[in-house]
């Protein structure tokens, strides 16, 4: 399993909603500055987390994004799974049904769906909240 720059940034997106939480929509136009994302790619990502139902958008003057719940509703495994499909190790458990022709006799199936399932409940256990109330410890306030 390898996490694409679409969840990480998904995941940025989100943090910083949460940091920059108010009753009012944020332009995406501020988060991507912050977060060093062009604001294309930005835009391809809250369309996921808007269908998702993240996000609640509003178009014209005053109008941006912001989240659908509190940020402690939402976990990290969550945000991913939206954004990148499965978080799967291998690709015989990407869907919910194992279609691989040698899945009864895989030996190393087992250790496979262990490890998913241990991946699934440490991102589940984090949630946008805990990631958003971290202090950034690097001091550093630029996009490199």
């Amino acid at each position: 399993m390898k996490i694409s720059t679409k969840g990480r940034y998904a995941l940025r997106i989100m943090v910083d909603l949460a940091q920059h939480h108010s009753n009012e929509y944020i332009p995406l136009k501020d988060v991507s500055e912050r977060q060093c994302i062009s604001e294309k790619y930005s835009e391809m990502i809250v369309g996921l987390l808007s269908k998702a139902g993240f996000l609640f958008s509003s178009r014209g003057k005053g109008g941006g994004y912001r989240l659908s719940k509190s940020a402690d509703k939402f976990s990290v495994g969550s945000v991913l799974k939206a954004v990148e499909g499965s978080l799967a190790p291998v690709s015989c458990l990407d869907t919910p049904e194992n279609i691989c022709p040698r899945a009864t006799d895989c030996v190393t199936l087992p250790m496979w769906r262990e490890l998913e399932r241990r991946i699934e409940d440490y991102l589940d256990g984090i949630t946008i909240a805990d990631l958003a109330n971290q202090t950034n410890l690097s001091g550093t306030d630029f996009c490199i």
